[in-house]
């Protein structure tokens, strides 16, 4: 009787000794396809992102190009621009050279962050980079409305301003 619990706990253990490296392996593999999945998952989430920021650039720039060809109309239009007109023209040519200029500067800083976000190497940080990057690109694009709208009420008071002379 013990003998033979002895021989199944033998065979037990040989069978588990047998097949341990077969489940091992089995779990390796799982474990890897999980990772690459996340990675599959987080490149997405990376390249979505980008396009995201490239829609914003391609708007801003269609503003600011607009706001451009606004004041150029405007500066144009009067042969001799009444002297209160001109400083506040320069001061809208300044704002508008300035929001180029913090376009191009957030432009640089951004993909420096996807950058970083790419060399990450632990999913969960780069997961919460990803998200940090969203809210700041929807903060940005709130602050850009408000320097545009802004712009725009400048270079309506500037026209308005010419029509009435």
């Amino acid at each position: 009787m013990k003998f033979r619990r002895f021989a199944e706990f033998v065979t037990i253990i040989l069978t588990l000794s047998l097949t341990a490296p077969s489940l091992r392996a089995a779990a390796d593999q799982l474990e890897e396809l999980m990772r690459e999945q996340t990675k599959a998952r987080q490149e997405e989430k990376i390249k979505a992102v980008k396009q995201q920021e490239q829609l914003e650039n391609l708007k801003r720039d269609q503003q600011a190009s607009q706001a451009q060809q606004q004041l150029d109309q405007i500066r144009r239009q009067p042969a001799d621009p009444p002297a209160g007109q001109t400083p506040q023209a320069g001061q809208t040519q300044q704002q508008l050279d300035q929001l180029k200029n913090d376009q191009q500067l957030q432009r640089l800083q951004t993909d420096q962050q996807i950058n970083r976000i790419q060399r990450e190497t632990d999913p969960l940080r780069q997961q919460q980079q990803i998200n940090d990057l969203q809210r700041q690109q929807q903060i940005r694009s709130l602050q850009e409305q408000l320097q545009h709208n802004q712009t725009q009420q400048d270079l309506e008071r500037l026209r308005q301003q010419q029509n009435s002379r």
